[in-house]
C-alpha cells in the first residue's frame, strides 16, 4: 500500500496545489466572510512537497529496478544449478545401480525414478533445456551461465 502511495501520491500534488491556490484566492477576496486559510496553506505545502518527491521517487526506482532484475536472475540461476545437481546425482545413481560405464548416456526415462519423491523432470526457471550427456560429464543447461561450479 505504501509503495502505491509513493507512486500515485505525487500525482495528487498538482491538484492539491491548484485547489490550495484557488481556496486562498477566494478567502482573500471574501473580505473575511470565508475562513480556512490554515487548511488551504496546509494543502499547498503538502502539494508542493509531494511534487518535489517526484524526482526522488524516480531516483529510487532507477536504483531499485536493476537490483530487482539482478536478484531475479540470480535466483533463477541458483534454481537451475540445483536442478543440474539433482540430475547429476540421479544420473550417477542410475549408473551405479545398473552397472553402466562412464561413456553411457542415460535418457530422461532412465533417471526419472532417481529424481526424488515426485520423479518429475526438473524445469529450468529461465526456460532453458537440460542436456544429460554421458555419465562422466556433468549435465548442462542451454542458458548461458547456468552451469555447475567446478
Amino acid at each position: 500500500m505504501s509503495i502505491l502511495l509513493c507512486i500515485v501520491g505525487p500525482l495528487f500534488g498538482i491538484p492539491a496545489v491548484i485547489c490550495g491556490h484557488l481556496a486562498l484566492g477566494r478567502i482573500k477576496r471574501s473580505g473575511g466572510l470565508l475562513r480556512g486559510q490554515g487548511p488551504a496553506i496546509g494543502g499547498l505545502v503538502t502539494g508542493y512537497i509531494s511534487i518535489a518527491m517526484i524526482p526522488v521517487i524516480g531516483l529510487l526506482a532507477a536504483i531499485a529496478i536493476p537490483n530487482f532484475v539482478k536478484a531475479r536472475s540470480t535466483v533463477m540461476r541458483n534454481a537451475c544449478v540445483n536442478n543440474l545437481r539433482q540430475i547429476d546425482g540421479a544420473k550417477q545413481q542410475w549408473a551405479l545401480e545398473n552397472a553402466k560405464k562412464t561413456d553411457d548416456i542415460p535418457t530422461k526415462a532412465d533417471i526419472e525414478q532417481y529424481l526424488g519423491r515426485t520423479g518429475a523432470w526438473p524445469i529450468c526457471p529461465a526456460e532453458g533445456t537440460y542436456d544429460l550427456r554421458s555419465v562422466r560429464e556433468e549435465p548442462v543447461c542451454s542458458v548461458p551461465g547456468h552451469e555447475l561450479p567446478h
